[in-house]
């Protein structure tokens, strides 16, 4: 026991050692190194079960358990993920990624060994308070409650997710830490025993109380407080940039500058600026976001503009209808959502925006490969779940003039709703700040004429064919075409297209099933056509962790493997 301090100064430096070169997620790892410590110190894992909610604070958890060796691979290609997988390792319980799903899952668990008589057997589930804010997590802290299983909920309370915690939990919770909340306890009165609130970082202390709660029967919640980065200044000083912060210098805190030469925005900023500039002039936009305005860059809106932009926390299906509830009313609603999170609003989109026919703008940041966060992230589901939805609109820009340009149009007015897509990262336009006009709807722009093979592209990813063509032989023959809206399809482009080419390429960053490319061949089968078409999309797998261009390369829609085929083709034709 005694011990235990000096494990925890060594273990929060061999995570900023590692991260300080590596990157990754360093702040929430660095926040629950006493926590980490004491529950596998007191628990019998991995017969005992523990999940960590989101998963972006298990690192210690990884390198007390079996993994210090190879830690310095963590979210590289062929190394262990940033967050917990059940593949990687019998320690890692349930693979988390999206927040709020640890309670549900160790309920389940704790089901389980309660029908299966192992009533000794503890289950422990750590989550933050921006995620037990959430939906999910109410659902499954109401259901708990109600039970009789051997089950800990620890509420790790920071104050902070990757942004600010907000709402009026966070208030209570603010309230109970300074010893002024209401009589009664929230979390008692679903049926919970609470304890705390304790020091997160007093090891000995929390050893103790988790010693005491494992005699404990029943459903229980223990209150922990911490501090985001702690054990280090600058992580400590600057929670939301030191969520990621990149490299940085691992004495110091420092994060290293990168060449300040001229670089293309991120498509998020292109976003973020534009919608303060359509705002400033239209006093019905209002912007949404679920817990995401640093990664979204609504926060832009939220400085300059704060009575109509919004934060809801970690609440996306709440963010929907909200922003449902408000077109009704007759305000313009843009609803920043990354696409992989837009995935836990599925029935919103549907049953409270399209059913309806509301104009809703849903703009998907992070659509495609994500890149080293991995498969609990890439966007690349939307064009598909969202393709097959009546009302709907799908748009997906080739440049930053594009986006702008479509969020312009589609504040103007619309029938109905429309989602946008664009990827994590850079564009590829310096000088991006166009006049805004509005964008034909339905259309699609011929980029280049061919003769032989046209290459039908959607989104960002159309700028590597632009690159391409400029490499191969007969450039001359080869067509490409930005088909932008992927719903409604410019039919007329494509009937030219199809009486002209002799084989059709289409290339997307989502999944093939269900996306752009089938899209094109249902029309090409409506009409009759018989010309092949060769769908390069992402494959009928989970694509894993990596830079963003070695997953596109593990997903088969990278330059080089694009560029042999249209090569060969090329040959084929002669």
């Amino acid at each position: 026991m005694d011990k235990l301090p000096k494990l925890a100064q060594e273990l929060r430096e061999f995570i900023i050692d590692i991260v300080s070169t590596k990157e990754g997620h360093l702040g929430a790892s660095l926040g629950v190194v006493e926590l980490t410590i004491a529950l596998h110190y007191v628990f019998d894992t991995p017969t005992d079960k523990l999940i960590w909610d989101v998963g972006h604070q298990a690192y210690g958890h990884k390198i007390l358990t079996g993994r210090k060796e190879i830690f310095e691979t963590n979210r590289q290609l062929g190394g262990i993920s940033g967050f917990p997988k059940r593949s990687e390792s019998p320690y890692d319980d349930f693979g988390t990624g999206h927040s709020s799903t640890a309670i549900s899952a160790i309920l389940g668990m704790a089901m389980a060994s309660k029908l299966s008589g192992e009533n000794s057997k503890q289950h422990i589930a750590v989550v933050g308070d921006a995620s037990i804010a959430s939906g999910m997590a109410f659902e499954g802290l109401n259901h708990l409650g109600v039970t009789n299983v051997n089950a800990l909920i620890i509420l790790n309370d920071n104050a902070i997710g990757i942004d600010p915690s907000v709402g009026a939990l966070k208030k209570y919770l603010t309230n109970v830490k300074a010893g002024t909340a209401k009589d009664e306890n929230i979390f008692e009165c679903l049926n919970l025993d609470y304890s705390g609130p304790l020091d997160g970082h007093d090891v000995k202390r929390l050893v103790e109380e988790l010693q005491r709660l494992k005699e404990v029967d029943g459903p229980k919640l223990l209150h922990i407080i911490t501090t985001k980065g702690k054990g280090l200044k600058k992580a400590e000083e600057d929670q939301v940039v030191y969520h990621a912060p990149g490299k940085f210098d691992k004495v110091t805190g420092e994060r290293l500058k990168k060449p300040q030469e001229a670089q293309p925005p991120k498509y998020q900023e292109v976003f973020g600026h534009t919608l303060v500039e359509l705002a400033q002039k239209n006093k019905n936009i209002v912007g949404i976001t679920p817990a995401m305005p640093t990664g979204s860059s609504l926060k832009y809106m939220m400085e300059q503009i704060p009575d109509r932009a919004f934060d809801v926390g970690i609440a996306e299906q709440h963010a929907v209808t909200l922003a449902a509830g408000m077109a009704a009313q007759g305000l313009i609603p843009f609803c920043n959502i990354y696409s992989t999170f837009l995935q836990r609003a599925y029935d919103q989109v549907i049953h409270d925006v399209a059913l309806q026919n509301l104009p809703v703008i849903f703009c998907l940041d992070r659509a495609g490969l994500v890149g080293q966060d991995g498969p609990t992230h890439h966007g690349v589901f939307d064009i598909a779940y969202l393709r097959c939805i009546p009302n709907l609109t799908l748009f997906a820009p080739m440049n930053e003039m594009e986006l702008r340009n479509i969020m312009y149009t589609a504040q103007l007015g619309m029938d109905g709703p429309i989602a946008i897509r664009y990827p994590r990262g850079q564009g590829v336009t310096i000088d991006w700040k166009n006049e805004l006009e509005p964008t034909p709807w339905g259309t699609g722009r011929c980029l280049k004429e061919g003769s032989k093979i046209a290459v039908l592209t959607v989104g960002h990813i159309g700028n590597e064919i632009s690159r391409l063509l400029q490499t191969l032989d007969q450039t001359d023959a080869i067509g490409h075409y930005d088909m932008r809206f992927v719903k409604p399809l410019d039919q007329k482009l494509l009937r030219t297209i199809f009486n002209t080419y002799d084989h059709i390429i289409t290339l997307e960053d989502g999944c093939e099933i269900g996306g752009f490319g089938s899209a094109v061949l249902e029309f090409a089968n409506a009409e009759q056509y018989v010309k092949p078409v060769t769908i390069f999309g992402i494959p009928d797998r989970f694509v894993g962790h990596g830079t963003i261009p070695q997953t596109h390369k593990l997903a088969g829609i990278d330059f080089e493997t694009i560029h042999s085929f249209i090569q060969s083709t090329l040959d084929q034709c002669e």
